[in-house]
């Protein structure tokens, strides 16, 4: 390969410094999500959804993974899955984050529980194994299991999420489109998933209360919903005004910093401490 004499690359770059930095960086993200599942390392941390009409109640509570690397800190889905997402070890990411939810669901009968997945592990044997064996240890749980997909992993392969989709909610598991908007979004399969959750993306909803852009769309978003029966979920809420016009025009549901931040300390016993003390 013809190399710089300037530099002693090859004139086609690939393999520049900067490449080989990120390379390098992918490869020990990845080992050090890889040797976190082998030890179990993880933990999730739950942030509330709360009733558009009773903000001082949560609807439910969303679930996110959170890996503990070999120091005992705690690294956020952000920082790792957009390498792992791909890969095998997404896979295993959602298999823990179903069987923690799932704990969780089991130890507290009073609450509901929404986990991420990826629609590419509706064919992994594993996470059907985990998925099954928690329905089979506590059938209650269905009812209270809510399932996100987002809206991109959908579209990857429209045909197996329908079917697995009405499989499950047979069964009482309900569904949520996670991020509408974020992407493409094919308005075509709407009618066909039967999602019964819709969660409008935060692009649309940051600052909405003064951005008439935002509140064309965040309506537009919300009369869609409507239309195919699916409850509604603002992400991304900040602050007191967008809360309020988000209540003002529809929205059945809120979710974000400005009623509570993701914690892994579970929400519905901290309140439940606070009322006895």
């Amino acid at each position: 390969m013809p190399m710089d004499p300037s530099t002693n690359l090859p004139e086609d770059g690939l393999d520049s410094p900067l490449s080989v930095a990120d390379r390098m960086r992918q490869q020990q993200t990845i080992e050090m999500v890889r040797k976190a599942l082998d030890e179990k390392r993880a933990m999730l941390a739950y942030q509330p959804v709360v009733q558009a009409r009773m903000t001082n109640r949560a609807a439910f509570y969303e679930a996110f993974i959170r890996i503990l690397d070999d120091k005992g800190r705690v690294i956020p889905a952000r920082d790792f899955m957009g390498e792992v997402e791909t890969h095998e070890l997404g896979r295993r990411i959602d298999c823990l984050a179903l069987e923690l939810g799932l704990a969780a669901l089991a130890k507290e009968p009073s609450i509901r529980l929404s986990v991420n997945m990826s629609a590419r592990s509706i064919g992994y044997p594993q996470w059907l194994a985990v998925l099954e064996r928690g329905l089979r240890a506590d059938p209650s749980v269905a009812e209270r299991l809510i399932l996100e997909i987002t809206e991109s992993s959908a579209m990857v392969m429209p045909d197996l999420v329908t079917v697995f989709m009405a499989d499950m909610q047979a069964r009482g598991i309900c569904f949520a489109l996670d991020d509408f908007g974020a992407g493409y979004t094919a308005f075509r399969y709407l009618k066909d998933f039967y999602f019964d959750i819709i969660k409008i993306d935060g692009q649309f909803i940051r600052n909405i209360a003064n951005d008439p852009d935002n509140q064309v769309l965040a309506q537009a978003l919300v009369s869609i919903g409507r239309h195919f029966d699916m409850f509604t979920v603002a992400e991304s809420v900040e602050t007191a005004e967008d809360a309020r016009y988000l209540i003002d025009i529809g929205f059945d549901c809120l979710q974000g910093y400005y009623y509570g931040v993701p914690a892994t300390e579970a929400p519905w016993l901290t309140s439940r401490l606070s009322k006895l003390a």
